[in-house]
C-alpha cells in the first residue's frame, strides 16, 4: 500500500512539473510607447502562437528558458527569451517612420487668377464708378452722358486710375506669356539649353493673342518653326550683351 501511494505520489509531482507556467506581459511601442494590439507571439521552443489583446495585453503558457517571437506589421520582429514567471514588458520599434497628416492646398496662382486677386486688391481702380460708360440711360428720358464717367475719363484721379489700370492689364498679358511660354516647355520642344535657349526664347516671345489664341498643337507648331529660322543663324542675336571691355589703367 504504502508502495503504491509512493508512486502516486512521484507521478503526481512529475505532472505538475510538466505543466507549463503562464507569463503574462504588454507589448509597447518603443518610440511612443503607446501599447501595440494584434501582435502575434510565437512561442518558439513549444511552437504554439496566439495574438494578444486590445490592451496590448498577453498571457503565454512558456516557462524560463522559452524563446518568444513578437511579430506585427510595421514593426520589427523582435525575439526574447523567458528569464522567469515575472511579468514582462515588451518594446518593439517600429519598421516605418509615421509622418503628421499634411494636408496639400494650391498655391499656384495661374495668371487669370492673379489678375482676379489684383482687381479685388485694386478695388477703387476696378469698381463700379470706374467702369461706368460714358453714355446713361435714365428712366423715362433715354439716353444721355454720364457725368461720373466724365469725370472719371478726364479728372487726374480718374487718368491715374486708368494707367494704373492699363499697367496692371499689360503686367497680366506679359504674366499670360510667361506662363505658356515658359523656359521648361520651350527646353522640351526644342531641345535647346543655356544660353541658346535664352536667346532664342528672348528673340521669338510670341504675342499675348497668339498665346490666348493658339492651340497647343499650333502653338508647338509656331515653336518649331521660329527654330528653325533661328538654327539659321544662332549667333544672330541682338539680344546678346557684348563682352566687356575693361580700359586699362594707367599711372599719371
Amino acid at each position: 500500500m504504502k508502495k503504491w501511494l509512493f508512486l502516486f505520489i512521484c507521478m503526481l509531482s512529475i505532472r505538475t512539473f510538466a505543466q507549463q507556467k503562464q507569463v503574462e506581459g504588454i507589448v509597447f511601442d518603443k518610440d511612443s510607447k503607446d501599447r501595440i494590439a494584434k501582435v502575434n507571439i510565437v512561442n518558439a521552443t513549444t511552437g504554439k502562437s496566439f495574438y494578444n489583446n486590445l490592451k496590448g495585453e498577453f498571457t503565454i503558457d512558456a516557462q524560463p528558458g522559452d524563446m518568444l517571437i513578437f511579430i506585427k506589421a510595421d514593426h520589427y520582429s523582435d525575439t526574447l527569451k523567458v528569464q522567469s514567471s515575472n511579468a514582462m514588458a515588451v518594446y518593439m520599434k517600429r519598421s516605418a517612420i509615421m509622418l503628421r497628416e499634411v494636408y496639400i492646398r494650391d498655391t499656384l496662382l495661374t495668371p487669370e487668377k492673379q489678375f482676379a486677386a489684383t482687381k479685388r486688391d485694386f478695388t477703387k481702380i476696378y469698381g463700379s464708378e470706374y467702369s461706368q460708360s460714358l453714355l446713361s440711360v435714365a428712366p423715362g428720358l433715354g439716353a444721355g452722358i454720364g457725368i461720373d464717367a466724365l469725370y472719371n475719363a478726364f479728372s487726374r484721379s480718374g487718368r491715374n486710375a486708368a494707367k494704373l489700370r492699363a499697367t496692371i492689364e499689360e503686367d497680366y498679358h506679359q504674366r499670360e506669356i510667361d506662363f505658356r511660354f515658359n523656359r521648361a516647355f520651350v527646353a522640351s520642344v526644342t531641345r535647346l539649353k543655356d544660353q541658346q535657349l535664352t536667346d532664342f526664347m528672348q528673340r521669338y516671345r510670341p504675342g499675348y493673342f497668339l498665346v490666348k489664341t493658339a492651340t497647343d498643337y499650333e502653338f508647338i507648331t509656331s515653336i518649331k518653326t521660329n527654330l528653325r529660322r533661328f538654327m539659321r543663324s544662332p549667333r544672330k542675336s541682338s539680344y546678346t550683351l557684348a563682352p566687356l571691355i575693361t580700359p586699362a589703367v594707367t599711372n599719371n
